[in-house]
């Protein structure tokens, strides 16, 4: 299963593609996509779309995973965050490609056991779940990259409990 884990925000979409192979989990591609401050949002929500689709052809995920919106004391940023994400789920809508959301809280347990995980904390966890030379930076390519790793864990025992609920 290959998982296109996704942190939205309108200056930096954080973007990270995970692949189980052979009971391990590997990182095929990770960055951020950047827009520039002072350029319409249309346009860099255009941006994020246009670059979100291409990494959908060109890795073909089984599934997009991203976080899911946190609404802190900053509204403004919320509802950038919002657009950006609502562009990142057209766009697998678009691919007919299934999309999973999760909480910071679910994202942070998933990879580093506690919800509460620091930034840094969850870098090195990510590095160490992948394999990685070094932990992923930014920040944000980081934190996509662990939205996958919380789909790879979640996936089987979501379509478990859709089995034994008999929704499948």
């Amino acid at each position: 299963m290959i998982v296109l884990g996704v942190d939205p925000g309108l200056a930096s979409t954080g973007f990270g593609v995970v692949a189980r192979r052979g009971g391990q989990l590997v990182a095929l591609d990770g960055g951020v996509i950047e827009t520039a401050a002072g350029v319409p949002d249309e346009r860099r929500l255009t941006s994020i779309a246009a670059r979100m689709a291409a990494l959908l052809d060109e890795h073909s995920p089984d599934a997009l995973a991203l976080e899911q919106l946190y609404f802190g004391a900053n509204v403004r940023t919320a509802f950038a965050v919002g657009q950006a994400r609502g562009v990142v789920m057209l766009a697998a809508g678009q691919h007919h490609i299934a999309c999973a959301a999760y909480t910071p809280q679910q994202v942070k347990g998933a990879v580093c056991g506690h919800g509460r995980a620091d930034k840094a904390q969850v870098q090195r966890m990510v590095a160490s779940l992948l394999a990685l030379a070094e932990a992923p930076r930014p920040d944000h390519a980081a934190d996509a990259l662990a939205v996958a790793i919380c789909h790879h864990n979640h996936a089987p025992v979501a379509a478990a409990a859709a089995v034994a609920a008999g929704t499948t």
